[in-house]
């Protein structure tokens, strides 16, 4: 608990030493007026909650704020290989990271350095990757998907790598931090919308912001459907060994 009220100082910090130089800038020039603060949040960390509310992902213009994780890599990696900018294929390919947690340690255990460099990844401290949140982005919005219908389509899209009850998992987790974290999406910075994924409530997504994350009715629902599923399974195996 201590932690993470530690590295929400810390993000909150970064909101107001943006806005500092946003209007000391143009003073220091002998300029008048100010300048906007830009943000940097995507979509999926909307989705799922994973920012502190008035941190730096306040802002006054966000243009990446209307796009997922993966749709940002890949335009990256196009930009890179169009006007030749190295520099953003690195960028695509480092590892999501708040850098809010002090980074591990500088010296391995040989005495050498130590080339890990994040302590605090994104995804391990989601519970879900990245790509799955633009599976869950996508479903909700576009498809109009809530917890059963979700479960319902991932069953089949997963089915090589995922059994009906790891998709059970993935989606009650989505939900449930989806529901406990909708609120922050009342104070998203505005954003340029360039997909129809968008999860911006007052602008671009009008659903409640206040919803029961414990989604009883929906999750009861679908380990119903994980108990078909499985037993549908059982069948198909004894049928399978009768033949």
């Amino acid at each position: 608990q201590e932690d993470l009220v530690l590295q929400n100082i810390q993000a909150r910090l970064r909101m107001v030493t943006a806005y500092l130089f946003a209007q000391l800038l143009p003073w220091t020039r002998s300029r008048v007026g100010f300048l906007l603060v830009l943000g940097s949040a995507n979509v999926d960390e909307g989705l799922r909650g994973y920012m502190t509310k008035y941190d730096c992902s306040s802002a006054d213009l966000n243009p990446i704020g209307a796009i997922s994780k993966g749709d940002l890599k890949r335009m990256l990696m196009w930009a890179s290989d169009r006007y030749g900018h190295d520099v953003l294929k690195e960028i695509a390919g480092a590892p999501p990271t708040a850098e809010l947690r002090p980074n591990a340690s500088a010296i391995g255990e040989d005495g050498g350095p130590n080339d890990a460099e994040h302590s605090q990844l994104d995804e391990e401290e989601m519970g879900m990757t990245y790509e799955e949140l633009g599976w869950f982005g996508r479903l909700r919005k576009i498809a109009r998907c809530g917890p059963v219908s979700m479960y319902r389509k991932l069953v089949y899209v997963w089915k090589e790598t995922c059994t009906p009850a790891q998709v059970a998992d993935k989606v009650k987790k989505f939900f449930y931090y989806y529901g406990v974290n909708r609120h922050k999406m009342c104070t998203l910075t505005p954003s340029y919308h360039a997909e129809a994924y968008s999860p911006d409530d007052n602008r671009f997504d009008l659903r409640p912001f206040l919803y029961n994350a414990k989604w009883p009715r929906q999750f009861a629902t679908i380990d119903k459907l994980v108990e078909a599923h499985r037993a549908q399974q059982q069948q198909n195996d004894c049928e399978k060994k009768e033949s």
